[in-house]
């Protein structure tokens, strides 16, 4: 924990900050939710254990943020729905909103380069899925 309290409440603010542009990234395509929400989880995690508790709790996010802060990597289901979500976004601009070919190629550029990062992220071992019992088939 942060002893200055001036610090704790810039981190916390941080924390909050990219919590809000996390959810902001779930609905817009270019905004990435995943780093985001990382990065609250370490400021949350060195400025207030409660708002650390609060995003781990999450249904939706709090498996995935405590997945790879566990050092358990992120699901290849994760990782591809992440792609998808990408392209369907980045493909849906390059459509209907924009024109110039310099754009297009950065946009393509983007896709691509997220696309080969959440491929080359590491996906939790057998063992690790095997040892949370939200994951066994019932």
């Amino acid at each position: 924990m942060i002893a200055n309290p001036l610090l704790r409440l810039l981190v916390l603010a941080v924390g909050w900050l990219a919590v809000l542009l996390g959810m902001i990234g779930v609905i817009l395509p270019l905004l990435p939710t995943t780093p985001f929400l990382l990065l609250a989880a370490g400021c949350f995690a060195r400025a207030s254990q409660r708002a650390r508790r609060w995003l781990l709790a999450l249904p939706v996010f709090g498996p995935a943020v405590s997945d790879y802060q566990a050092g358990r990597g992120v699901a290849l289901s994760i990782r591809l729905r992440a792609i998808a979500l990408v392209w369907i976004g980045i493909g849906t601009t390059l459509i209907w909103f924009v024109d110039g070919l310099a754009l297009r190629g950065l946009l393509v550029l983007i896709a691509v380069s997220v696309s080969l990062f959440l491929l080359s992220l590491r996906g939790p071992a057998v063992a690790d899925i095997d040892e949370r019992p939200g994951d066994r088939l019932r």
